[in-house]
């Protein structure tokens, strides 16, 4: 049985003392150092080993590895530390992990800030955390070697211990630790340089060891945002308008609110940043009494220009939209598909859409401020630092260097805490009433105000000659563009007509890896849908989206010229020119999944049918292959019962078997409730689901069997908390088809929808 020991270091309680520049300009956010006057540099205990600024080893030989990456259940923290493990060569007892601050020296080596998102943490860190462990355990070896007079090239380094075996001399890392004769230092050249382990010398990555965060999240020692407590603390609660965004406060009346024991200041939010609009935060002694005078304002709002915007006003504007031959920009131009497909021998076209999707994370959102001087510091949980931090300054009116930001633990994130909303009444209200100040918003807030996954309308035509080879596709995809709400260039993508930048973000996936001689795809936003629903990633982002289409026009052509829609697929994943090596990848992990769920060999009862999709998510240079075998069974009501989820995963090099697994299930059963539960409405500017009775994630009851296998090769680590999200949907839709004859084009999947399919 394996044996947990606490292995989470408390965060330090002298961040004040750190200073970071994370300045806003034009062209988006600048980052940087800089030391705040009067204030020195908190620098590590002197007797501690850094070898690198990941990680640090005490006199007392434990290795504490310091995630750049937020930590939300997904247990990145521990994979980190077990990257590092591997080429130290300490004992897994030993490790411990610690979590950023935004410090740019924890800025992710790869993507140059601090973002947590698109399954990219193992796969961008995994070389770099490596050669950080490489880098130690040298300069472990060269002070050991000398200290005992032995060539270092004699020493093996293995549990924390440096050994001769000729001569039978050891250290340990505390030894030599406390020797203080470990003083190598490695240029960016030489770690370049440093040659790390094969995968069959591995010792450490690909076993399922304990997770190191699994102790203190279970005792309770674990610090969430949420669990933050300061001295002469106060609370606040938020008040939003019955509109999404564009609204302002006209008035505010709180003499119902001074009646409520410790109520201290009602605070209308005045956000330069533009996250938030007609917020107004309730200040009181305790969190119960805050919500009691939030309960107690009268507030009068103009509500704006989108209060009159529904669900359907925004799909009618995405239809308008995608009608114009110049809209958009396109983000895949091959060939020629309207030459191709005006001499096609048949042409397949279709509309697929989604719905608005909650994130709802167990812990609601929070943030927790306070002023110390010149210093903000900022306690809560956040994906994306780099922008918060910056995000935090404007609330508050001060300079970017002047922020500290405390990362926490994230009870669920999803992409919902990419954003910093919930730091700016925190900010504003502490500077209002000169205390610290923790918000927290209610289920209701949280839901109503999500940076939600936004509604998308595609069309998607197809082509095919007369032997039924696919010769065309033209693919419109129609979306709020979330990642272009950020205001960061860099995270655009340059249009391949050259029109402008686009946001790849919402169309990252309809560049698959099927050969396709005439391929467009065109990126259409939807100013109506972006101003009136601000839009975030939500697990999976576009792919969840995209494939959605994507997958469900394949088998409708493949259905239209009598062939299987496996043996389809494989015939298009031949991987010619550009698709090199994906799309072999691809196609092995539909074979995989074909063979796990005896797709084609198996009697199905009448009702009862199989349907495949296979993915490349998330984007297509970090793609992680996926496919999926869905099993369901169809009532003559439309009823859909998801019998069983096949789901094959490519991961190159699994580092936790037994936590990809666990994240490939959580993902398959995220897909599976978006395909068939969750659906926020937009009426009147606002969104009309405010909780769980109305907004309807899967329940326990609901779930299916899961099967994973998991394709090991060795190759370079892919991610696996978000592809299987986005194989789920097109394939539940695929078996229904296969059972019923009903296709479905829209998300979720309704009885409603399946029965009419069915008498159509």
């Amino acid at each position: 049985m394996n044996k947990h020991v606490n292995n989470v270091v408390p965060e330090a309680t002298d961040l004040s003392r750190r200073s970071f520049l994370v300045g806003t300009a034009a062209t988006g956010l600048v980052l940087g150092y800089s030391g705040v006057p009067g204030i020195s540099d908190a620098l590590a205990a002197p007797s501690n080993f850094e070898p690198s600024v990941w990680y640090a080893i005490s006199p007392d030989g434990l290795v504490t590895v310091t995630c750049g990456k937020a930590d939300m259940g997904q247990h990145i923290a521990s994979t980190m530390a077990q990257i590092v493990c591997e080429e130290l060569g300490a004992k897994w007892s030993d490790m411990r992990v610690s979590l950023a601050s935004n410090d740019p020296k924890f800025n992710d080596p790869v993507l140059g800030a601090q973002i947590t998102g698109g399954s990219w943490s193992t796969m961008m860190n995994f070389d770099a955390m490596s050669r950080a462990g490489a880098a130690g355990r040298m300069a472990l070896t060269e002070a050991a070697a000398a200290a005992m007079g032995v060539p270092a090239s004699e020493l093996v380094v293995r549990d924390s211990m440096i050994v001769h075996p000729k001569s039978k001399k050891q250290m340990s890392f505390a030894d030599v630790v406390k020797s203080g004769k470990a003083t190598k230092t490695f240029t960016p050249d030489e770690l370049k340089a440093i040659k790390l382990k094969t995968p069959d010398q591995y010792t450490m990555i690909g076993v399922s060891v304990p997770q190191l965060d699994i102790p203190s999240k279970t005792n309770g020692t674990a610090k969430y945002g949420i669990d933050v407590m300061l001295p002469g603390m106060v609370y606040g609660a938020v008040v939003t308008p019955p509109v999404r965004f564009g609204a302002t406060v006209t008035s505010v009346d709180d003499s119902g609110a001074k009646k409520v024991p410790g109520f201290i200041k009602a605070v209308t939010l005045d956000d330069k940043t533009g996250t938030t609009s007609g917020w107004v935060v309730a200040v009181a002694g305790t969190y119960a009494n805050a919500k009691k005078a939030a309960q107690a304002l009268k507030i009068a709002y103009d509500n704006g220009p989108n209060a009159k915007l529904s669900s359907q006003s925004l799909l009618d504007e995405a239809k308008r939209l995608q009608m114009l031959e110049d809209s958009g920009q396109f983000f895949v131009k091959d060939g020629d598909p309207n030459a191709a497909l005006g001499s096609a021998a048949k042409v397949v076209e279709a509309e697929y859409t989604t719905s608005i999707n909650i994130h709802a994370p167990l812990e609601p959102m929070n943030a927790t401020a306070e002023f110390k001087g010149d210093i903000l510091h900022i306690y809560s949980g956040n994906q994306f630092a780099t922008r918060s931090g910056a995000i935090a300054a404007g609330a508050a009116g001060i300079d970017p260097k002047f922020v500290v930001m405390h990362q926490m633990w994230l009870g669920g994130g999803f992409g919902r805490r990419l954003d910093a909303d919930m730091m700016i009444p925190a900010v504003q209200a502490a500077k209002a009433v000169g205390k610290p100040v923790k918000v927290i918003y209610s289920r209701e807030n949280d839901m109503t105000m999500d940076f939600s996954r936004p509604l998308t309308y595609q069309k998607v035509k197809a082509g095919v000659d007369g032997d039924g080879k696919l010769i065309a596709i033209s693919h419109d995809v129609v979306s709020a563009w979330p990642t272009a709400r950020w205001g960061i260039p860099d995270f655009l993508t340059p249009s391949v007509d050259k029109k402008g930048p686009l946001d790849s973000f919402t169309v990252n996936g309809a560049d698959f890896f099927y050969t396709v001689p005439n391929h467009y795809v065109r990126a259409i936003k939807n100013e109506l849908a972006h101003n009136a629903t601000p839009s975030g990633q939500l697990r999976s982002v576009a792919p969840g989206w995209t494939f959605w289409a994507v997958e469900s026009m394949i088998d409708e052509i493949a259905a239209a010229t009598g062939k299987d829609p496996a043996q389809f697929r494989i015939s298009l994943l031949d991987g010619a020119g550009k698709n090199d090596g994906g799309a072999q990848r691809l196609r092995n992990t539909l074979l995989a999944a074909m063979g796990l769920s005896g797709y084609g060999t198996k009697q199905l009862p009448k009702d009862e049918g199989m349907g495949v999709a296979c993915v490349s998510s998330q984007e297509r240079a970090t793609a992680s292959w996926t496919a999926c075998v869905a099993h369901v069974a169809v009532a003559p009501s439309g009823e859909v019962t998801v019998k069983k989820l096949t789901v094959a995963t490519d991961v190159g090099t699994q580092v936790h078997p037994d936590n990809i697994r666990a994240q490939v299930e959580g993902a398959a059963l995220w897909g599976l409730s978006l395909a068939m539960y969750e659906k926020a409405t937009l009426k009147d500017g606002g969104i009309e689901q405010t909780n769980f009775d109305s907004y309807t994630p899967l329940r326990m009851s609901q779930t299916p069997e899961v099967a994973v296998a998991v394709i090991a090769n060795g190759e370079k680590a892919t991610g696996v908390g978000e592809p299987a999200v986005t194989v789920v949907a097109p394939a539940i839709g695929n078996a229904i088809f296969n059972a019923s004859g009903a296709r479905v084009r829209a998300l979720p999947i309704t009885a409603e929808a399946v029965k009419a399919s069915m008498k159509a």
